[in-house]
């Protein structure tokens, strides 16, 4: 998706376009995970304030310029807040101020921009999260390292131990 701004400085006008990547999100009790889809990302920059404002900004393969702001549904806390850069992607974990189930991701009751889905793959209800004494900083393991992308050992796809993944 391109988005468009313009400027005008010393009567010129100039167009910067930024480009949005694939933004995949899920939640738990305390944290809210986002998937950046931008292979090779170059120059990251994840800002977490605590009001809720999550910025990200990046530099793709081809030394185009992605960036986007989220103003999320509650308050966050921005030390709680961990980035990890894959190959494919980049995982981000957010910390939410209080616990408890976000009704959407975003404050705003408008429909998400097209390039913010929910990540159904790391999608859990109330009922089936892990209580909180077991999952700690060992639940971020367990999202971290996913690619959501397939192996090339034999053409097999990746599948992650869900027992595992469970607490099993």
């Amino acid at each position: 998706m391109l988005v468009y701004f313009y400027f005008v400085d010393f009567g010129l006008v100039f167009f910067v376009f930024s480009r949005h990547p694939e933004v995949l999100w899920a939640q738990r009790s305390d944290k809210v995970y986002l998937t950046i889809s931008l292979p090779d990302a170059k120059d990251i920059c994840v800002k977490c304030e605590p009001q809720g404002l999550f910025t990200f900004s990046a530099v793709g393969v081809h030394g185009e310029s992605f960036h986007f702001t989220l103003e999320l549904f509650g308050k966050i806390v921005p030390e709680g807040c961990k980035t990890n850069v894959g190959l494919r992607n980049i995982i981000c974990s957010i910390m939410k101020e209080e616990k408890g189930w976000w009704k959407r991701l975003l404050k705003s009751e408008e429909k998400p921009a097209p390039y913010i889905k929910v990540d159904w793959n790391k999608w859990c209800d109330d009922e089936e999260q892990p209580n909180s004494d077991s999952a700690s900083d060992d639940d971020d393991a367990a999202y971290v390292g996913e690619d959501d992308e397939s192996s090339d050992d034999e053409g097999l796809l990746y599948l992650p131990d869900l027992e595992k993944a469970r607490g099993n």
